[in-house]
């Protein structure tokens, strides 16, 4: 099986760019069937906060709240 680690550093303060990383991962990578982790560095990790997750709302991209529930769905690693 083909692994995959995505890695992101930004936070809320750019929720198109925050959500990204997110959006690959469940919706190109665990839908294709490729086992997937993802390293959070720097501000990217405030975006694990429930507080804070649950208010990013990227533009075109699902809520992080819906990509944080389908990658745990999935079980998808989180490294920080």
């Amino acid at each position: 099986m083909t692994k995959l680690l995505i890695t992101t550093s930004t936070g809320p303060g750019d929720p198109t760019r925050a959500s990204v990383p997110l959006h690959i991962a469940l919706n190109g990578a665990v839908k294709g069937g490729t086992e997937v982790a993802i390293a959070f560095a720097g501000d990217g990790a405030e975006v694990l906060k429930p507080d804070v997750y649950k208010s990013v709302r990227g533009v075109g991209i699902p809520a992080m709240a819906d990509l944080m529930a389908g990658l745990a769905a999935a079980r998808v690693r989180f490294y920080v």
